[in-house]
């Protein structure tokens, strides 16, 4: 199967298709007419060639408003495509085209996305699962394009495995099922290792936060430890990732309403994303020392969990009063913070499905970022933004600090204020981070489809939110 993208510019083909249109004796251009192709992202027409081509089949795919088109529009186009070629298999090429304001490496990396990662099936558990409709993808146009091509392919696979972490049920991922994960990547990539500690050596750390959530449940907790060392890095940067990995939320003795509560089983995504991201840096074999934390472990209700009014104490000493044990995410991300970078981190960076308030402000499609500094806040924002995981700066003003005071403990863990819910939570963590640049990730409305979408990311479920920034921020710092 042949594939060109049709922009709208409310005039002829575009040179690549116009080319390809003379080959077919006018019938793409007739076709793609009728059907009004280019106006709108995603629309395909298919034309069967008579011999004129080597390809059975020729797909054109609207890319919209030519001074619209973006990334996304090709990724979009790039799924459509391939579900197109859902019933055909075999190879696909697709003609780049130089006139989309796009470079053919920026062209490269969108349509593997759209193939990879619109092509993903969450039915994992069905008797019949499907796979990616082809099985070679030839990208016709620019020699500049293979490697990059290439390199998103690692990327987009990675992505897709932390989606099947993020829709496995909380029945077959455990903690201890998680840090096997881990454990899997780090025996697959050179230079990783990973370790998981226990029960006793959390409580042995002192990581009151962490250990408190976890006492609720029969499934006990691991703090996933993942190290990436290189022979060769670039300066003294040490990037620490931080992924928050509650495998499943009933939100403790603060109960979660019923409706909705099986998707719980993703509040691990940041978690995933983190310990993909890490097998993804390593596979592309950056020049970046990296350690990622992930802590993991149910919220569970039961006789042995922690309660509103416990006082913790966190593992830098700080005491926190529970007020609501339903806001868990930040009492496991604490100890995971000021432990990532007692490790040796010089910069953090936090992944987590942590606040519903961060859906309902940016929906399904901007991650909210907090940082210490905005420079680096910023930084991981641009990263977020390249890659295709677009995130968007949010403000982090002392004054919030006001919200989390207590008149028992350091701090509380939520209000009943109901104010500025992100940025409570980051003025949280920010009391654990150390010192150096951090930066916190809300991913609530990301890391896990409520309903499906309409783009190459529809499917309802786990998304791998995270995996194409994390990359994308460690090779920026490598440069």
């Amino acid at each position: 199967m042949l594939a060109v993208a049709l922009p709208d510019n409310g005039s002829a083909l575009p040179n690549v298709a116009e080319s390809l249109d003379r080959a077919l004796e006018g019938r793409l251009g007739r076709l793609a007419a009728e059907e009004e192709v280019a106006q709108a992202i995603g629309r395909t027409a298919v034309l069967h060639p008579n011999e004129e081509l080597g390809a059975r089949r020729v797909v054109a795919v609207g890319l919209g408003p030519a001074a619209e088109i973006d990334a996304d529009a090709l990724r979009t186009a790039a799924a459509r495509v391939s579900a197109a070629a859902d019933r055909v298999g075999g190879a696909l090429a697709w003609l780049l085209d130089d006139s989309l304001g796009l470079t053919p490496a920026e062209q490269a990396r969108a349509i593997v996305d759209g193939l990879v990662l619109g092509a993903y099936d969450p039915g994992r558990w069905k008797q019949e699962v499907k796979e990616l409709p082809f099985d070679q993808l030839v990208l016709i146009g620019s020699d500049d394009a293979t490697e990059p091509a290439r390199r998103a392919l690692s990327v987009a696979e990675a992505t897709n495995r932390a989606r099947d972490l993020a829709n496995t049920g909380a029945n077959e991922l455990t903690p201890e099922k998680l840090a096997a994960r881990a454990q899997d990547i780090a025996s697959e990539r050179e230079h990783v290792t990973a370790e998981a500690l226990g029960p006793e050596q959390i409580e042995k750390l002192g990581m009151g936060a962490f250990a408190g959530v976890a006492q609720g449940s029969h499934n006990p907790p691991r703090l996933i430890v993942m190290r990436y060392e290189p022979p060769q890095s670039k300066g003294d940067t040490v990037l620490g990732l931080v992924g928050k990995a509650v495998t499943f939320d009933t939100g403790g003795i603060s109960i979660k309403p019923a409706l909705y509560m099986e998707d719980m089983k993703g509040d691990m995504a940041g978690g995933a994303a983190v310990i993909e991201g890490m097998g993804a840096i390593a596979q592309l074999g950056l020049p970046i020392r990296v350690i990622a934390v992930v802590a993991a472990t149910e919220n569970m209700v039961g006789g042995g969990s922690y309660r509103p009014g416990d006082v913790l104490r966190a593992m830098n000493g700080k005491t926190i009063e529970i007020t609501n044990t339903d806001a868990e995410g930040r009492l496991v991300l604490a100890d995971a913070l000021h432990y990532t970078r007692q490790q040796g981190a010089t910069h953090l960076v936090d992944f987590a499905t942590l606040t519903g308030a961060m859906e309902k402000a940016l929906g399904d499609f901007y991650a909210g970022v907090f940082g210490n500094e905005d420079s680096w806040r910023d930084e991981v924002v641009a990263a977020g933004e390249a890659s295709g995981d677009h995130a968007w700066p949010w403000p982090m003003h002392r004054r919030y600090r006001a919200y989390i005071e207590s008149a028992f403990a350091d701090m509380k863990n939520s209000s009943v204020r109901g104010q500025a819910i992100p940025a409570y939570a980051a003025s949280f963590l920010e009391e654990f981070v150390g010192e150096g640049p951090w930066a916190h990730v809300d991913m609530a409305g990301t890391g896990f489809y409520t309903w499906p979408r309409n783009d190459y990311m529809g499917q309802k479920g786990g998304t791998g939110y995270g995996v194409r920034l994390i990359v994308e921020l460690a090779a920026r710092l490598t440069r």
